[in-house]
C-alpha cells in the first residue's frame, strides 16, 4: 500500500503562528502612517508660519543700539598727540623758524623757578581733558598772572611781553588784555590789547602786534586752554604748533614743547584775574 502525504488543513496556522490578515489590503497600516505623518508636518508648519507673522508685526524691544555712533567725537577742543621727547618740527609755512632752534630742555634761570603747591598730573597735558578746570572767564577784560610768581603778570614791554610786576597805571593798562573768542578756532582764546593789537608768536616768542588779517595771523594769534596741575589754572597750547605750550622762561613769555617736570608745569600755568586797569 502507498504512503500518501496528508494535506495540512486550509485553516492551520503557519509555522511561526502568523497567519495573514485577509480581511484588509496590503500596505494599509503604512499608508496611515505615511498621512499621519504629512498632516503633521502640514500644521507645524502652518504654525511656525502663523507665528513668524505675529512677530514681525511687533516692534523690537530687545535691541537699545542708538541710530548713532557710540564712539561719536565731542564737539569742543582739539586733543592732540603728547609731544616727542625730541622736539617739535616746525610745520612747512609757519611763522617758526624751519630749523630746530629750541631745546626741549629747559635753559637755566637766573632767578630759579619757585614752584609752589599742587597735584603733579601723571601724564602729559595734552593727554588729558581738553577742556579746563577753570571755564572762561565772565568778564571781559582780565590779566594773566603766573602760578610760581604769582606777583608777575603778563605785560606788554616793547613789542614783546613778558612776565613782570605792576606798579604804574600804565603799566596795569599794558597787563590788561580783552580775551575774545579764538581767531582761528572760536573755542579757543585770542588776547586784544588796549591799542587794538593782538598777542600773537613769532619765532616762538610771545609778541603784540596789529591783525593784518592773515590766516598766519590768526593762528599764531590763538590759544586753547588746556587742563593745568594747578587749582583753577590753565595750560595755553598754541593752535597751530601742537605740542608747544606758552610758559615763562627767564620771565619771556615764549612756546615750548611739553616737557614732564615740575619746573615747565609751574612755568607753563597762568591764571585768569580781573583786569589790573
Amino acid at each position: 500500500m502507498p504512503e500518501t502525504t496528508p494535506e495540512p488543513p486550509r485553516n492551520r496556522p503557519w509555522e511561526n503562528g502568523w497567519t495573514p490578515d485577509t480581511s484588509r489590503a496590503p500596505g494599509t497600516r503604512r499608508l496611515w502612517l505615511a498621512g499621519a505623518l504629512a498632516l503633521a508636518t502640514v500644521v507645524a508648519c502652518a504654525t511656525a508660519i502663523a507665528v513668524m507673522d505675529k512677530d514681525s508685526d511687533e516692534p523690537s524691544q530687545a535691541s537699545g543700539i542708538p541710530s548713532t555712533a557710540i564712539g561719536e567725537t565731542a564737539p569742543g577742543l582739539i586733543s592732540f598727540a603728547t609731544p616727542s621727547a625730541n622736539g617739535v618740527t616746525t610745520p612747512a609755512g609757519k611763522s617758526g623758524p624751519s630749523s630746530a632752534g629750541t631745546s626741549t630742555s629747559a635753559a637755566p634761570r637766573p632767578h630759579g623757578s619757585a614752584t609752589t603747591g599742587g597735584t603733579e598730573p601723571s601724564k602729559s597735558p595734552t593727554s588729558q581733558a581738553s577742556s579746563p578746570s577753570d571755564p572762561k572767564p565772565a568778564a571781559t577784560y582780565r590779566s594773566v598772572r603766573s602760578v610760581n610768581y604769582p606777583d608777575r603778570y603778563w605785560h606788554i614791554s616793547g613789542d614783546y611781553v613778558k612776565l613782570d610786576p605792576i606798579a604804574s597805571a600804565s603799566a596795569r593798562q599794558d597787563a590788561t588784555f580783552k580775551v575774545v573768542k579764538g581767531l582761528a578756532d572760536s573755542s579757543c582764546y585770542s588776547f586784544a590789547a588796549h591799542d587794538g593789537t593782538y598777542l600773537r608768536h613769532r619765532n616762538f616768542l610771545l609778541r603784540s602786534e596789529r591783525n593784518d588779517g592773515s590766516g598766519l595771523f590768526k593762528q599764531d594769534a590763538t590759544f586753547c586752554p588746556r587742563a593745568s596741575a594747578y587749582s583753577g589754572a590753565v595750560m595755553l597750547e598754541s593752535v597751530n604748533y601742537p605740542g608747544r605750550f606758552l610758559r615763562h622762561q627767564n620771565f619771556q613769555l615764549k612756546l615750548d614743547p611739553y616737557q614732564n617736570s615740575d619746573l615747565y608745569r609751574a612755568d607753563s600755568a597762568f591764571r585768569f584775574v580781573d583786569g589790573l586797569s
